[in-house]
């Protein structure tokens, strides 16, 4: 299945986005330099991503710096508004939201935004946590008749997630989350991940820039102060994840304590054809009806090609 790429909306009306072909986009950060080795972009990217100098350098080193300008006025506003209530102003952290697809490279992404924004003399304390450690237990998921639905919105503790980010914005000493092993697939028991008062906070799953649900006042995407929406055509994704599930399998599947460990012994046709399965029957939906609806929700869109490069941003302004 393709899908419309040249906007995101394709119906003729106005866009509150402004649209930046790469080039355009790398030349607003002209002097900024880069912080990071070659080495460090490596150990960054993704299973099949070819993530290079490049790419950090046109895409994401103005991207950090638009993002550090946003925290800064963020700042900014939060000291006048408490001058204005009479109160003292406590420095709270910006909250970062990242959203796409799977295997669309938004993981990536968020790890070398904490890394370039970690650089920022103003933010040293870059914290990332994903929304897969709020995916309800395996077992609550079988209980519920949902474990082939895993990733959509539903599958989440949303409420959990909410609580957890409203208490690191609130400038909460310390504050914890469940912890997921991609290993067994599963949340671990008594494992957390702990954020002590970052001056960021980077939220990446597929589902962040979700609404608020029926009967429910206030979505976590509400607490967000920027936005992130890694987008591409569905065809390519579609193949992306294919290459992926085929490296799990010839590498972490192997491992005898993996989830997966049932796929290793596939032939390479019988992969490609469990990965075709799992993307019509659960990721392609999943994308469809929940994750691409939530992208003019997004502060800044990152358009990608079929190579995984970045060809085109959208920021939004109004």
């Amino acid at each position: 299945m393709s899908d419309p790429v040249a906007s995101p909306w394709n119906n003729g009306h106005s866009t509150p986005f402004v649209e930046l072909d790469r080039a355009d986009w790398a030349a607003l950060a002209p002097t900024t330099r880069l912080p990071l080795r070659e080495t460090e972009i490596v150990q960054l990217r993704g299973l099949g991503e070819p993530l290079d100098l490049n790419e950090v350098t046109d895409v994401y080193l103005p991207l950090s710096r638009l993002l550090n300008l946003y925290a800064a006025g963020a700042r900014q506003l939060h000291r006048a508004t408490s001058d204005f209530l009479g109160e003292r102003a406590q420095r709270t952290p910006f909250v970062i939201g990242v959203a796409g697809s799977v295997a669309v490279g938004k993981s990536t992404i968020a790890r070398l935004l904490r890394e370039l924004l970690a650089r920022w003399e103003d933010t040293p304390r870059v914290e990332l946590v994903t929304t897969d450690g709020f995916l309800l237990p395996n077992a609550e998921l079988n209980r519920r008749g949902l474990m082939e639905r895993k990733g959509f919105p539903e599958s989440y503790d949303r409420r959990a997630l909410l609580r957890f980010v409203a208490a690191v914005k609130s400038g909460a000493a310390e504050v914890r989350s469940p912890f997921y092993s991609h290993l067994s697939y599963d949340i671990v028991p008594d494992a957390q991940i702990v954020v002590r008062q970052p001056d960021i906070l980077i939220v990446e799953g597929l589902n962040v820039l979700q609404p608020p649900g029926p009967g429910h006042g206030l979505a976590v995407s509400d607490l967000f102060d920027f936005t992130v929406y890694v987008d591409a055509r569905t065809q390519d994704i579609a193949r992306w994840y294919e290459e992926r599930f085929l490296n799990l399998q010839r590498g972490a599947f192997s491992n005898p304590k993996s989830y997966f460990h049932r796929y290793a012994s596939m032939t390479e046709p019988e992969a490609r054809s469990r990965a075709r399965e799992i993307w019509t029957e659960i990721n392609e939906p999943n994308l469809l009806r929940n994750i691409r609806p939530t992208r003019s929700r997004a502060t800044l869109v990152l358009r990608k090609d079929a190579n995984h490069a970045v060809s085109k941003v959208l920021l939004r302004k109004v």
